[in-house]
């Protein structure tokens, strides 16, 4: 895909998520919507009062300035939201700085038809690239954005909101993964299309630098056997946030070994090519 998209492809093309998960899309700016999105992330990540996600008034601010917030609706629930602003350079990108789903409804594919309705709100503002963070140890987040969207990470970003005092981050740093969505990539629009991308495949000559052991504990391989290695595996605990509330050391010793090792690897070059089902980033070195 070349250029900027005809309005109606655009429309269609995000429509079908949407479609396929029974639900309506819209964006969003009377007060009263957006009381409503305050009320859901309040519920999904039961933050520290001072300390929200995003404010009334920020959402406000941003509606008014022109900038991305949409909600997705099961009839007249609000069951989705996500929030967006233009970023630098002008003109060009947008940054996706919060999305949610209630709980009740995952597995229904609202985060992809957000995203896919998103994508089209970019593209139709003649933006060619959406970034966004994520914690770099969910599994699932991570399976989400580089094997459904196919984004990809291009900078690891220690504790980069400082300590978040919530239910999902548990106080335990706060690394993150940031992520670009180049909007006009072939890859990302055959994923969009089909509803969504595939895991990638481990490739046979890949050195496992971070494996799982058996008692759940992260495993880092010494480092002379993948400081040279072209290409590389990095996995990731099953559920971090369960295992933040069940053993919280062990989730703090996951938190450390994926800052040595994918933190390393991609401060000194290397590119996440992808993630697999089984839950592990694939990583190539430059040239390889």
């Amino acid at each position: 895909m070349t250029g900027r998209p005809e309005r109606r492809i655009i429309d269609d093309m995000a429509a079908q998520p949407a479609t396929v998960a029974r639900l309506t899309i819209r964006e969003l700016s009377a007060l009263g919507d957006l009381e409503e999105v305050y009320a859901l992330f309040d519920r999904i990540w039961q933050p520290d009062r001072s300390n929200p996600p995003v404010t009334v008034e920020h959402l406000r601010a941003l509606t008014h300035a022109g900038n991305y917030v949409a909600g997705a609706y099961d009839g007249d629930e609000l069951i989705g939201a996500c929030v967006g602003f233009f970023a630098a350079p002008p003109g060009r990108s947008l940054h996706s700085h919060v999305a949610g789903v209630s709980s009740a409804a995952r597995g229904r594919h609202v985060g992809f038809a957000l995203k896919a309705h998103q994508r089209e709100w970019a593209l139709a503002h003649g933006l060619s690239e959406i970034t966004w963070t994520f914690d770099p140890l969910v599994r699932r987040n991570a399976y989400f954005n580089l094997a459904k969207l196919q984004a990809r990470p291009s900078d690891y970003l220690v504790d980069f909101y400082g300590d978040m005092d919530d239910a999902i981050n548990g106080g335990q740093g706060s690394d993150r993964l940031l992520t670009r969505w180049r909007l006009d990539a072939p890859e990302v629009a055959a994923a969009t299309a089909a509803g969504g991308g595939t895991g990638a495949v481990a490739p046979p000559d890949a050195v496992a630098a971070l494996t799982e052991s058996p008692s759940g504990r992260p495993l880092v391989a010494p480092r002379s056997a993948w400081a040279r290695a072209p290409r590389l595996l990095v996995a990731t605990p099953p559920d971090i946030e369960s295992l933040r509330a069940a053993d919280p050391e062990t989730a703090r010793q996951w938190r450390a070994a994926m800052r040595d090792v994918l933190g390393e690897l991609i401060g000194g070059g290397a590119r996440v090519a992808g993630f697999t089902r089984p839950g592990m980033y694939v990583v190539e070195r430059a040239g390889a």
